[in-house]
């Protein structure tokens, strides 16, 4: 173990993440925050493993009020902080293991109707705005993460094959589908740019995402809808409406760009309307007719 103070490997462990597991800016930010409440008064002190145990016992008592998902997420920052410690071989024991996560309730994603996705395009009808709905098709349209969809670059797509590589959480990239309707938006603009303005697809510059919160949040109310609307609702709302249509979990999750297959079953649940239909538009007891019983008796 290195006499070193706390701060120095706090900033040894966030350069690896960044540097070696591309982890993202936001991921970065809630790290050093988390580790910067966890050791607010230790930091500049040369730490030992004994003192590391203590620190962290008192820090997640201070966090006993926290919420479940809260604590969750900072009892996973100091997991793989001591994960990193470990690997480097600056403490012995894996302390990593004495951290226990709680258990969150797993929330429903928010998702919109089909009605709802129908009157947010009519709007665009009374009220057309380029730029808003080729945010709308991304998102909706083919799955995209907020900031994916602000970072869309020209040199990504391929409009002729109607695809785009985009790089997702992690660093990880993947193939898109872009729907006819955002294509078309596409080449038009591609038609109106110079080949010194050719760098992302809302004008040289990524599009921030707060104002993509606006434009999306703006939308939502000017269709008349009775919840606000968010971006990520968007994309939960792609995926529920390809699982009710029949596409296959692998499928959708290859789409979305989750890592893992957990991530993507959460929408199992949201098709059992949808299921509960095709059984009674298909079984042969689906309408609810039921044989003469007295003839059933023997």
């Amino acid at each position: 173990m290195p006499a070193q103070p706390l701060s120095l490997s706090i900033d040894k462990f966030l350069k690896y993440q960044e540097n070696v597991k591309s982890a993202s800016p936001h991921t970065l930010r809630a790290y050093r925050l988390d580790l910067a409440q966890a050791f607010d008064h230790e930091k500049k002190t040369n730490w030992t493993e004994a003192k590391l145990k203590e620190w962290i016992h008192l820090a997640q008592m201070r966090w006993g009020r926290l919420g479940p998902a809260t604590r969750n997420r900072k009892a996973a920052t100091l997991k793989s902080f001591l994960g990193f410690l470990f690997d480097q071989g600056w403490i012995e024991s894996d302390m990593a293991l004495l951290i226990h996560c709680p258990r969150v309730p797993r929330k429903i994603p928010h998702f919109i109707s089909l009605d709802e996705v129908m009157a947010v395009l009519q709007s665009f009808i009374r009220d057309p705005n380029e730029s808003e709905l080729l945010l709308f098709l991304l998102l909706y349209g083919s799955g995209l993460r907020v900031s994916e969809a602000c970072a869309l670059n020209w040199s990504t797509l391929e409009l002729s094959s109607r695809v785009a590589r985009v790089i997702g959480k992690g660093g990880q990239q993947r193939v898109i589908v872009l729907q006819p309707s955002a294509i078309q938006i596409l080449h038009r603009r591609r038609q109106q740019k110079t080949s010194e303005d050719m760098g992302s697809i809302w004008g040289g510059q990524d599009l921030p995402t707060r104002k993509a919160y606006d434009w999306i949040r703006n939308r939502g109310a000017k269709a008349g809808l009775l919840s606000p609307l968010h971006p990520h609702a968007l994309r939960h709302s792609f995926a529920t409406h390809m699982l009710s249509s029949g596409a296959n979990l692998r499928t959708l999750q290859e789409l979305l760009g989750h890592k893992n297959l957990t991530a993507t079953e959460r929408y199992t649940h949201l098709g059992t309307d949808h299921l509960a239909r095709v059984l009674e538009t298909h079984h042969p007891l689906g309408s609810g007719d039921l044989p003469n019983m007295k003839r059933l008796k023997s």
